[in-house]
């Protein structure tokens, strides 16, 4: 599909704009130029998704702050480890045991109560936020949350999760990951 040359005009005309926005989230010029680049193909692919006679620069910004914020959220779960020390200490959990905690984990999502269910897979294993997932059950992000909430107590009921040292590799097997 061709961009209609209004759209291709106003993508260009908004580029100093949008640079300076994104600098002003990012804090860092570089960053700043890769969200901004990473807009403008977004906003091309999407093209058609664009209403005419609507705000494309409010389009835009609104294509840019999603980019930056869902750019924070990855760089939360990333750890920085450029010697390699914590990768060297990394270790694989024997792989039959993680095979009956699945099975022990999908008996017990049956258990919950259907809106609970769906609740803690659209957030805890889709990764939609609650806003989202709020958006998609139709209702308020506080029940949504409430519902996972809710959710989470219950599997630990369920499984007999009682802190952090019920996850991972029993006590058989700790001495086999613990080899350094």
């Amino acid at each position: 599909m061709s961009p209609s040359p209004s759209f291709r005009n106003g993508l260009l005309a908004a580029v100093p704009v949008l640079r300076a926005f994104a600098v002003s989230l990012a804090k860092n010029a570089d960053r700043a130029d890769d969200l901004v680049q990473e807009t403008l193909v977004k906003a091309w692919d999407k093209q058609d998704s664009f209403q005419p006679g609507t705000n494309l620069k409010a389009w835009l910004f609104t294509i840019l702050r999603n980019e930056f914020y869902s750019q924070m959220r990855k760089r939360k779960r990333e750890v920085e480890d450029t010697d390699g020390t914590m990768t060297a200490q990394l270790s694989v959990h024997p792989s039959q045991e993680g095979s009956t905690d699945l099975t022990d984990f999908r008996k017990a999502l049956e258990l919950l109560p259907e809106d609970q269910r769906e609740a803690i897979i659209l957030v805890g294993a889709s990764g939609f936020s609650y806003e989202e997932a709020a958006e998609i059950c139709g209702c308020a992000v506080g029940t949504i949350k409430s519902r996972v909430s809710r959710a989470r107590a219950r599997l630990q009921e369920i499984l007999g999760i009682e802190g952090e040292s019920d996850f991972g590799p029993g006590s058989s097997t700790t001495h086999i990951t613990n080899v350094a």
